[in-house]
Parts: C-alpha cells; structure tokens; sequence
C-alpha cells in the first residue's frame, strides 16, 4: 500500500481508532478493579468466547510491566491465564493452584498442610481449584489482601450486596444460622455448633467480635499491633489454606495474627495447639502487664504473657461468652 497516497487526515483517524481499541482493550482488565475479563475482551467484545489466548497473545510479551507475575507466566504458560483473568465466557478450567504452590507462590499464600477450609469437615485434603473459587473469585492480584475487593461477593438477606469491611463479615455470610448461601449450607452437629452459630457469637466475643470489654481485667495486656478496641479477623486465629492444628488454628505467626508487629509475626512463631493447649495461640497477642501467676513461664514457642502455659484455655474463654468481657 502507498502511504503517500492516503489523506493525512484518515491516516490520523485510523491511528486515533487503533489506539482507542488498545485503551479499551487494556481497560476491560481493570474493570471495576478486578482481572475478570468481560464480554467487552477485545475493546469491541470480538475477543470473548475464545478459548485459545495463544491466538492474540505472544507469551514472551505478556506482563511486561509485571516482572513478578511475567516469570510465572513464562514457566505456566497460557494454563495461567484462566486463573487470574476467567473462563473468558468458554468452559476452560481456571487453575489456581498452578502457580499459587510451594515452588512459585508459596507464601500468597501460605499452604503447608491439608487441614484447611475444604467444605468437609470430616475430611482433611489438599486444596482444590474449585475451593479456592468459591471465596475468591475476582481478586485484582495486587499482592495487598483486601476483603471488599478479593473475596467473592456474597449478599446478605434479600440479595443486599454490601462490601466487606473485614474478613470476618464474608466468613458470616455462610456461617450463620438463619442466611446460609446456596450450595453451602450447613447443618449444626452439636448444640450452639460455632459453624453455624457463628453469626450470633460474634455479638459476644469481645474484642474477637463486637468489643464488649475494655481491657482493664487483672490480665490486661496485648502485644505491639493490638487494642482492645481492635476487631479480629476469624483468619487472624483460624487458618484456611493450611495448618497441622484441628479446628484450622493457625500454626504460625506468618499465617494469621495480620496486625501483630511484623517483625514478631514474620520470624514466624510457631503454636500447637495439641491436646486444647492453646496457649501457644493465645499468647501471641496477649500479653499481661501485670506479671502474675504463671504469666512469666514460656508456654513452648519462645513467649509468655499469659497466666496458664498449659491445659485448655477455652474451659474459661470460649466464642460467644458475654461475660468474658476482660477476654
């Protein structure tokens, strides 16, 4: 074709147009900031319902200004693609644990053992693609954890979407007792069973829910990152990608406790809470001023600060007792 035959003006306009269908191309990415392609892929939609990305795509220049995910990308492949983008309105398989592993994304996150939040209670397995879909579905991969925009969105009674402010409002959309979520309902195994109970608990927990007490208890004391005013995250205390503990406590500092003081909380810690021993959990956030009792005595993971090293905390302090207001 001979350039200088075409009219400035139509080569203007086919450059503007080329670069408006690039925009638009690139902007569907962060639609509503979230990776999920849209019926818009392609700027003009002619991009959705494809299956094969090879076919737009070229692998080595994909990412280009994302170096951390680029080397993923180059050693999955176009496998990965689904993962973080979506089916693209095809039925290709969206794979999470391709690249969220021990060898490539070991800690984002951390997964080190099979008992995890895999829907069954009786059963420990590894984590599966459709598990993690079901609480992430959308997340923006930006390496920051934000509950409004990283878990999946769940509604509330008369299908009222509002955004998360905390974790612990997702995990109470499924974990209540009178508006369970289609597909994941439960049933209660035992009287006041937390799974399903959960909802009403966190009314009077404390400062493990709705903050009854004002820390002013004989054993008042936190550690750096900790206030009595603070709201706790379930995943603060209750692992879900992987823990050796029952009841899916977090094993180590680095997988929970998200307001400690991240030197102590990356060292990691490590708790077992083997034979209802929580002290080990208990003691990672608590602290007590006032060195009483046994508060001085390690309690097996290099700290104290808490009046009993041994036996089961939870005789005393379990969900859902109002009266533990110095909890």
């Amino acid at each position: 074709m001979n350039f200088k035959k075409i009219p400035s003006f139509i080569i203007l306009f086919i450059c503007f147009f080329a670069v408006q269908s690039i925009a638009q191309a690139r902007d569907v990415l962060l639609e509503k900031n979230q990776l999920l392609l849209t019926p818009n892929h392609g700027g003009d939609g002619s991009a959705w319902g494809l299956s094969d990305c090879s076919g737009c795509h070229v692998l080595r220049n994909i990412h280009n200004t994302v170096v951390k995910v680029k080397g993923i990308v180059e050693q999955t492949g176009y496998a990965s693609c689904a993962g973080c983008h979506g089916q693209n309105g095809t039925s290709i398989k969206r794979e999470c644990v391709l690249c969220h592993n021990e060898h490539l994304l070991a800690k984002s996150p951390i997964m080190q053992d099979i008992k995890n939040h895999n829907f069954n209670v009786l059963e420990d397995s590894v984590l599966t693609d459709k598990d993690c879909l079901a609480c992430h579905d959308a997340s923006d991969m930006d390496g920051e954890f934000e509950p409004a925009v990283d878990l999946k969105h769940y509604s509330l009674p008369k299908s009222i979407d509002l955004p998360y402010r905390n974790g612990s409002e997702f995990c109470l959309r499924c974990h209540n007792n009178t508006q369970q979520q289609a597909g994941y309902e439960m049933q209660a195994r035992f009287k006041r069973d937390p799974l399903v109970r959960m909802a009403v608990n966190y009314q009077h927990i404390d400062i493990h829910g709705e903050r009854k007490g004002e820390g002013d208890r004989t054993y008042t004391g936190l550690r750096e990152g900790y206030e009595y005013k603070t709201v706790v995250d379930c995943t603060d205390c209750h692992a879900m990608h992987g823990t050796h503990n029952k009841k899916l406590i977090v094993d180590r500092t680095d997988a929970g406790v998200s307001l400690l003081k991240e030197s102590l909380r990356l060292a990691p810690i490590h708790i077992d809470t083997s034979a209802n021993n929580y002290a080990q959990l208990c003691v990672t956030c608590h602290d007590s001023e006032d060195k009483v009792e046994e508060s001085e005595q390690g309690t097996g993971n290099g700290l104290s600060g808490v009046h009993q090293s041994g036996g089961s905390c939870i005789e005393c302090h379990a969900h859902g007792m109002a009266a533990q207001t110095g909890l």
